[in-house]
């Protein structure tokens, strides 16, 4: 599985504000076509795509072992709402989200626990874009 991005995805990818040393974290990543775009856009920066899914994230996995060996991806299984920084782990200073029910209003319990453990994994200036805008929309990363 080595497909490019849709359309769709390739604009949500472009309207990124990505730097060749971004530290990328996305959301849902699903077979991991965007984390791939993301991954091949930086330098020295790096994507981690996570997925509550097995399956996605074996795929993911697979297609994205380019990026992987080259160290500027990596893929895990966890839910956003269960998402925790591992030891040593660098916090993100970007995030997204295509089609993640826990960011995009339709399970709004499971966003507020996404929310805080996002803004536990970031820097103090990162920023959080999901789809439904024109194609993104920022939501605000909460700091306490």
């Amino acid at each position: 599985m080595t497909s490019r991005p849709s359309p769709r995805l390739a604009a949500i990818v472009d309207a990124l504000p990505l730097r060749p040393d971004s530290r990328v974290l996305e959301i849902g990543c699903g077979p991991g076509v965007a984390a791939r775009a993301v991954a091949d856009r930086l330098d020295t920066g790096f994507v981690l795509a996570v997925d509550r899914s097995a399956t996605a994230v074996e795929q993911a996995r697979r297609a994205g072992a380019a990026q992987i060996a080259a160290g500027r991806l990596a893929v895990r299984q966890v839910a956003a709402e269960d998402f925790v920084l591992l030891d040593g782990e660098e916090p993100y200073d970007l995030v997204f989200a295509v089609r993640v029910g826990a960011l995009d209003g339709r399970h709004p319990e499971a966003g507020r626990r996404a929310l805080t453990r996002i803004a536990e994994a970031t820097t103090p200036t990162a920023r959080l874009f999901v789809d439904g805008g024109a194609p993104l929309r920022e939501l605000t990363v909460p700091r306490a």
